[in-house]
């Protein structure tokens, strides 16, 4: 079994460059205190380290 990474939206949104909301976007977040469970990869990894302010891991 592939190891997962639970992601959670910790800020909003609003007034972020485009480039960040795409990121967010990207890794399937819709919402604040919304969480995906996605693979763990480093492009995810990657991804997650773009916008550290906006997201959290989940432990």
């Amino acid at each position: 079994m592939s190891k997962t990474l639970k992601v959670e939206q910790i800020r909003s949104l609003i007034g972020r460059p485009e480039e960040q909301r795409l990121i967010v976007r990207g890794l399937g977040l819709k919402r604040i205190r919304h969480v995906r469970e996605l693979q763990d990869n480093p492009c995810i990894r990657g991804m997650i380290a773009k916008v550290p302010h906006l997201v959290r891991l989940v432990e």
